[in-house]
């Protein structure tokens, strides 16, 4: 049943900015929202709900997920689910949403990797959860070594041409694995829409592998998630490791990643973030979005202050040489 409460701000689309998707016809939010976490089965709906409606009232247009984003697998998408069968479905042509398979999902051998019979079955999975007939991008969400490659993307072909995906993308594939994926898609007529990397300050792989470039030359979009190397580029961490923490439970960030000469560098960053009348996490996301390499970043939230603070990144952008160089020296010793 649509709630009848939930009406979108009017005013939604004046205030984001929309980069194009390589050489596309979709243009996408700078900042979309991802539901990895807080967004599963033991978070509070009411608060998943609120963040959802707040990013669109915002001009989020993107909402990124995959088959075992929760925790536990697959409640992310179930909680989506509800809350596009609650608010967003007059609004589904005005969204952007995406899915993934390629982690571990079930149990048993076609429960994870890059097979036909698991990506095909992880879709047809997430469509229901999701209450969806189609998603906008699906995502091979990582490269398997093992299956050949020519089945994971016809795959993707077949998805498309089923009309269970209008685009399809890739995920953390290495750079020769890419290069023949975007060969093959584009051969039969399927553009690769979306590369989807980790790239954030401390991890710079997509940035001094190639990958950006590669894409950029494959008229393919580039999407970070992480950011905020999980909550590291913020403040959170810059008087230690809080007791309510990520890195403190032990979660995806381990107590041993915060060295002293890494604590150094966050705090010499804050101060820079500082000068440009921002915080650490505001600086971090602005600096993913300085050109035009990169469509989106991907940010997590647990709250909708949060997320409100977050979208504060899109303000400003734009770098001097000097704030590149300071951050080169910063990062660099």
């Amino acid at each position: 049943m649509i709630d009848p409460i939930y009406s979108p701000e009017k005013g939604r689309y004046d205030n984001m900015k929309y980069r194009r998707c390589g050489k596309s016809g979709i243009l996408l939010p700078e900042i979309s929202l991802g539901l990895w976490h807080n967004f599963g089965d033991v978070n509070p709906f009411a608060n998943s709900k609120a963040m959802a409606h707040y990013a669109f009232d915002q001009g989020i247009t993107h909402f990124d997920l995959a088959n075992n984003y929760g925790p536990s697998y697959g409640s992310a998408e179930e909680t989506f689910g509800m809350i596009m069968k609650k608010s967003f479905m007059p609004y589904r042509d005005e969204l952007f949403i995406s899915s993934k398979a390629g982690h571990d999902m079930w149990s048993g051998p076609y429960g994870e990797w890059g097979s036909r019979k698991y990506l095909m079955s992880s879709l047809d999975q997430s469509l229901k959860r999701m209450n969806l007939d189609y998603v906008d991008i699906f995502y091979s969400h990582r490269y398997d070594p093992s299956t050949p490659l020519e089945e994971t993307l016809q795959a993707l072909v077949d998805i498309v041409r089923q009309g269970k995906a209008l685009y399809v993308g890739i995920s953390k594939y290495p750079e020769q694995a890419a290069a023949f994926a975007y060969n093959y898609l584009q051969e039969r007529d399927v553009h690769c829409l979306l590369y989807q990397g980790r790239y954030n300050l401390l991890n710079r792989e997509p940035e001094n592998e190639g990958i950006l470039r590669q894409a950029k030359a494959n008229g393919t979009g580039f999407i970070a998630f992480s950011p905020l190397a999980q909550g590291l580029l913020t403040s959170r961490y810059l008087k230690g490791i809080p007791e309510d923490s990520r890195m403190a439970q032990g979660l995806f960030l381990k107590k041993e990643t915060l060295t002293g000469g890494l604590l150094d560098q966050l705090r010499a960053l804050n101060n820079l973030a500082a000068e440009r009348g921002q915080t650490l996490a505001e600086m971090s996301l602005a600096w993913v979005l300085k050109d035009d390499m990169v469509t989106s970043v991907i940010i997590g939230a647990s709250s909708v202050n949060q997320l409100a603070d977050n979208l504060k990144a899109i303000e400003n952008t734009t770098f001097t040489a000097e704030e590149i160089q300071r951050i080169e020296q910063i990062l660099n010793g």
